[in-house]
């Protein structure tokens, strides 16, 4: 999603802002841009391309200045064309951005996360004072009601302005007669501060992962704050503008690892995070000697005891953790479970219930729809929350009551690979604390269930040693338009996952349906130009399963199952069978996604796609 990096700074500031976009790309973007303020007036670069050609513009046009900032867009507002790219300037009223420029008109110059639910509104009333729009963005309206708004004191300005949105935002601006000030806004879109040694220089970037280098002492911005730059010195705001104590808003010593998003000998970031399970589950799992509430926070044992049920909360990737969860949670807890689209579950009637423990799952932590939901159920009354989160330091860790930090790494890939498998591992986690304190497991199924945690990362390194049978399936794939995934109870989850991946990264159509569903519609639409995955564990519904398959094969249809080595699922025409080297119970979707994972990759080497950052998509989405 988009990015921002901004500074003021006693030196040139435009290799640390370049430098961050660079770092912020994994998030997924379709244009970009810088500006600056070079002591008399201010300038910009603008492009569509990759930030390697913004960084060309820039040392070509001798761009340079301690004071800017800098922007990755994925469009909302607009077109992925140069107008609507950021920085925004705003020239005064009835300047065009081209006359603007062209005089070196321009007087404030904005970036913008997020998107402003009232900007036609505000629009006209601009309009009507004469201001001239250039782009389709709501982020223009932005810069000219700063502008409209500015009496010698930006910090005002934006004071007042943001008071006028409605939305989502994160904002860093700068004004043309205050040459070493930039101030920012941060409302339901992540927004943090880097503090440079010796006040040499101070940074704004909607990731900690774009100061990454640079600094490590970062303040994170809380919901409605403001933050002031200056040579030498910030301070951070409330929304009423009165200036909030080091306690309130303090200094952190982050570690945001460049070196974590370095290829190494893989060609894809995806493929490189898909081999990284086997570790990340391993450091998720670190120090877990037994299983107790508190793992999951000081307090836990307490809460536990006192919900009676679990409504889980996400989007995507890890709404689809959520949904296996569902079945350990009512399987091994023996505690209803509900899981919603974050999206929707704030738009609609629902029925809140106190003794509910709300479980959001995030691997960013500022998803926006997912920190929507986690607001509205608490002012529903339902105040016991939890969050599955792979960022400490994120919006997710700090709102919940409490916490299980997976510890994934950066994932740079936009399809999520390690993050979700280590969501599994945390929600698994969470299942046995909840049984334990339930009194729904025994010591013996504990110890088994541990000891089968711990086994994972052996596990997963045998089912990647699959991948040269995954590759031979893919050739086959990257010829199709269309796929079905079926799999039955906790491996349909598992389907839905695989279709995801499929879908976000080789353009294939693909859906997943529970295996039992086939004959009530989905029976029609196999042919043999339609391949079927099926996930195939040796479990209490194999022998179902194995009914499903034939329906299949009665139809023409070929298959690709994953199957557990003791299923006697055997070769044959139109029955492609990759067998999985070990069957693991209860845990074993966090193995059998990881073929389906492969397949995708695989699948859109041989298409040609755009691996890591495939089209339309970003990596964080921070709007709704």
């Amino acid at each position: 999603m988009c990015g921002i990096v901004a500074g003021v700074a006693e030196f040139n500031v435009v290799p640390v802002l370049v430098q961050g976009l660079q770092r912020l790309e994994y998030r997924g973007y379709d244009s970009c841009g810088v500006a600056i303020h070079d002591g008399q007036a201010l300038r910009r670069a603008r492009s569509v391309a990759r930030v390697a050609e913004l960084v060309q513009q820039v040392e070509s046009g001798t761009i340079g200045s301690g004071t800017g900032i800098a922007h990755t867009r994925w469009a909302t507002h607009g077109a992925p064309e140069v107008h609507n790219a950021h920085p925004h300037f705003s020239h005064g009223p009835g300047t065009s951005d081209a006359q603007g420029q062209s005089q070196g008109q321009g007087r404030v110059a904005l970036v913008h996360n997020g998107i402003i639910e009232n900007h036609d509104e505000l629009r006209e009333a601009l309009q009507a004072q004469g201001y001239v729009f250039d782009s389709q963005t709501d982020t223009e309206v932005i810069a000219h009601l700063i502008d409209s708004l500015y009496d010698g004191d930006l910090f005002a300005a934006l004071q007042q302005a943001v008071a006028k949105l409605h939305g989502a935002f994160a904002l860093a601006v700068f004004h043309r007669d205050e040459p070493h000030r930039v101030v920012g806004a941060r409302a339901g879109s992540p927004l943090v501060l880097g503090v440079a040694d010796e006040g040499a220089a101070h940074y704004l970037a909607s990731d900690a992962m774009a100061l990454a280098g640079v600094t490590d002492q970062i303040v994170y911005l809380e919901e409605g704050d403001l933050v002031d730059l200056q040579l030498g010195r910030y301070w951070v705001a409330g929304s009423d503008g009165q200036p909030l104590s080091v306690e309130e808003r303090p200094v952190r010593k982050v570690q945001a690892h460049s070196g974590a998003a370095e290829l190494g000998p893989y060609r894809h970031y995806m493929q490189k995070e898909i081999f990284e399970q086997p570790r990340a589950i391993a450091d998720t799992l670190e120090g877990v000697e037994g299983i107790t509430p508190e793992l999951f926070g000081d307090g836990a044992y307490s809460v536990f005891k006192t919900i009676d049920k679990v409504l889980i909360l996400a989007c995507g990737t890890s709404y689809y953790s959520g949904c296996a969860a569902k079945y350990w949670l009512e399987g091994i807890a023996g505690i209803p479970t509900q899981v919603e689209v974050a999206s929707e579950y704030r738009y609609r009637i629902s029925v809140p219930d106190p003794k509910t423990l709300v479980v959001t799952i995030s691997q960013s932590g500022e998803t926006a729809d997912t920190l929507a939901a986690l607001r509205h159920a608490k002012k529903l009354g339902m105040t016991h929350t939890l969050t599955i989160c792979n960022v400490a330091t994120s919006a997710m860790v700090r709102e919940c009551e409490l916490a299980y930090v997976t510890r994934a790494g950066v994932e740079i890939g936009v399809a999520s690979t390690k993050a979700f498998t280590t969501q599994l591992a945390g929600l698994f986690l969470l299942t046995l604390a909840l049984g334990q304190t339930k009194g729904k497991i025994t010591e013996e199924q504990e110890s088994n269930h541990l000891k089968a945690m711990r086994h994972l990362p052996v596990a997963l390194q045998a089912v990647l040693a699959l991948e040269p049978q995954v590759i031979s399936w893919a050739e086959d794939f990257a010829r199709k338009e269309n796929a079905l995934f079926l799999g039955r109870g906790l491996h349909y989850p598992i389907a839905l996952e695989g279709a995801l991946k499929l879908k976000e990264i080789s353009y294939i159509h693909a859906e997943a349906y529970p295996a039992g569903e086939l004959k009530h519609g989905p029976l029609a639409l196999v042919t043999s130009a339609m391949p079927v995955i099926t996930v195939a564990p040796n479990d209490t519904l194999l022998e179902k399963l194995k009914s499903n398959m034939q329906e299949v094969r009665a139809r023409g249809g070929v298959l690709y199952v994953l199957a557990d080595a003791d299923t006697r699922i055997q070769r044959s025409e139109g029955m492609n069978v990759i067998r999985m080297p070990e069957h693991y119970g209860a845990l074993s979707p966090i193995l059998h996604v990881v073929p389906l994972q492969l397949l995708a990759y695989h699948t859109a080497l041989a298409k040609g796609t755009d691996v890591d950052k495939p089209r339309n998509l970003a990596k964080s989405v921070t709007v709704e």
